[in-house]
């Protein structure tokens, strides 16, 4: 039977092979075809490669979308590198133009293996974020190790700086940190158990004294005027100047604490573990008073992303606005804390909470407390806990002052485990009154205390400042010859280990012929008494007497 003549494709046969008559004549014209597509491959090929180029070396990385004839963006954001990325492909590409463009490819690939390869945007930086600081580029770092920023804490223009000036600065405080270091390793090797300070210390802490003198010295006119005006253009847009205001032993302290939180931010940020100004409540409405937060605390994330929450002062509920609070107010029946009132004088009160009786209370308190302490880590585990908090009265009731938390059975007889002051209350002597609450109860349960350590830098100043006190009123009444650290111990109840750093701290404990002796100071003792004259007879004192409290069973 006679085979049926099909029409085909041009090229082909129904059977995968040409004719022999006109195969000569399309392998000659694909041939052409072929190299003409080759041709256009290669010179889109570097086409592509040019402004894969241009569009790499683009800081701010805008797509050219007025042009047709530039190649499209790829999923990354940059313009494709490769003929890869683009599709290009014509209907009569074959087999060999694939192979032509693999091989283009090839070629491209080895034009650009030669340069340098730009990291890309999101491993360092988005370039569309921006620092609110007006009139600011964004260059530079505070700390002077880094060549951008996108937050005020490290922004040079805020702090009245420039980018150059940061880095002067780093260099600076580079050179000084590894001097400290060197110096403290020479001690380290050479320190006995009770080193007294050696002469050059003795001369820094000289010329460290002598620095300080002029600064409470007043402004000029000039420098107030100086001051009013940088104040009156900036507003709050820039860090007020600091010049002036104290001396520069000072200033140059608090420039390094400035320069060494925003590094500690910068390499949260880098790590993706904090991004400044999301999931951090900046403020607190708080009675009377709005407050800044100085620390991330653990709210709910429907709250924390708020960044500004309201909290009743008497039952510390927190809440999401205003008008919720104003409702709350008017239906809490709250005015003190929770707990029985175990001290009262005058206005001053202290309640005893206990954290399995009342725990959401405490663990409102906890969260509270986070906000303005780094080191705390206990939020909702309360129940082992007694917190004794200490209000101020008034005709609105009972306002919280400040607290300090006390495990019901502690091994080490840790009389403190997380001690707190409320920032409108600090620097007025309230935190020095509950120190002395806790070693007071430590006087009734007849045990020797001690705070939990590790201790916060803001709690070991204040903790020094009641040591050193307590010691130089004891030596200001001591009238025998012989003294003994336990004797102070079982009197003061505060614990030997704590008597002897302090002792060492102000310089009268020295070891001489194979004994500790303890030098009575008089210079330092007179000194004190000066200090409790002139303050008079204060409030902010804790009177035994007013205590109505007994060690709770099983403690």
């Amino acid at each position: 039977m006679p085979r049926r003549r099909q029409r085909h494709m041009p090229g082909s046969g129904s059977d995968g092979t040409e004719d022999s008559d006109s195969s000569a004549e399309r392998e000659q014209t694909n041939s052409s075809e072929s190299d003409g597509n080759i041709t256009n491959r290669k010179r889109l090929t570097r086409a592509s490669t040019r402004l894969s180029q241009s569009s790499q070396d683009t800081p701010d990385l805008k797509r050219a979308a007025d042009h047709d004839e530039s190649p499209p963006l790829t999923p990354t954001g940059n313009a494709p590198s490769s003929e890869s990325e683009l599709d290009i492909s014509s209907p009569n590409a074959s087999h060999d133009e694939s192979q032509s463009k693999d091989q283009a490819n090839r070629d491209s690939d080895k034009d650009l293996s030669h340069r340098p390869k730009r990291r890309r945007c999101h491993e360092t930086y988005n370039f569309n974020m921006k620092c609110p600081t007006p009139g600011c580029n964004s260059l530079g770092h505070l700390t002077g190790k880094h060549e951008r920023h996108f937050a005020v804490s490290g922004c040079p223009l805020y702090h009245n700086l420039s980018a150059d000036e940061c880095k002067v600065k780093a260099v600076s405080r580079e050179k000084q940190e590894e001097e400290v270091k060197a110096q403290e390793e020479t001690n380290s090797r050479h320190a006995t158990r009770h080193q007294t300070p050696t002469s050059k210390q003795s001369r820094y802490k000289e010329q460290v004294a002598e620095m300080r003198k002029g600064r409470n010295s007043g402004l000029q006119k000039e420098q107030k005027e100086k001051h009013m005006e940088h104040r009156q253009t900036h507003g709050n847009t820039r860090e007020p100047l600091l010049e002036n205001i104290t001396s520069d032993y000072d200033l140059e302290l608090f420039r390094k604490a400035q320069a060494r939180a925003s590094e500690d931010l910068e390499k949260l940020r880098i790590q993706g573990q904090i991004t400044e100004g999301s999931n951090m409540i900046k403020t607190i409405l708080f009675g009377r008073y709005e407050l800044d937060t100085w620390y991330h605390s653990p709210y709910p994330e429907e709250y924390a992303r708020l960044g500004r929450l309201y909290v009743c002062e008497f039952c510390l509920k927190y809440m999401k606005s205003q008008t919720i609070l104003r409702r709350h107010m008017a239906k809490c029946v709250w005015k003190h804390p929770p707990g029985d009132e175990v001290y009262r004088k005058s206005s001053i009160s202290v309640f005893e909470v206990d954290g399995k009786k009342n725990k959401i209370y405490c663990q409102n308190l906890c969260l509270l407390a986070k906000l303005f302490l780094d080191h705390k880590t206990l939020y909702y585990d309360v129940e082992p806990f007694l917190f004794y908090v200490m209000t101020e009265a008034d005709n609105t009731g009972c306002h919280l002052v400040g607290y300090f938390s006390k495990e019901k059975n502690s091994f080490l007889n840790y009389n403190v485990s997380c001690i707190l002051t409320m920032p409108q209350y600090m620097r007025q002597g309230f935190g020095k009154m509950l120190i002395d609450f806790s070693y007071l109860l430590s006087k009734v349960e007849e045990k020797v205390g001690s705070p939990e350590r590790p201790l916060s830098d803001l709690g070991l100043i204040s903790y020094r400042s009641y040591w050193k006190e307590v010691l130089l009123r004891y030596m200001y009444n001591f009238q025998g010859k012989e003294i003994s650290i336990k004797e102070i111990s079982q009197e003061t109840a505060v614990n030997p280990v704590d008597i002897v750093s302090t002792l060492q701290s102000l310089q009268m404990l020295k070891y001489w012929k194979g004994k500790h002796l303890v030098l009575k100071r008089q210079d330092l003792i007179d000194e004190w008494k000066a200090k409790e004259i002139k303050r008079g007879n204060s409030n902010k004192t804790i009177d035994p007497s007013s205590l109505k409290w007994t060690p709770p069973k099983g403690t």
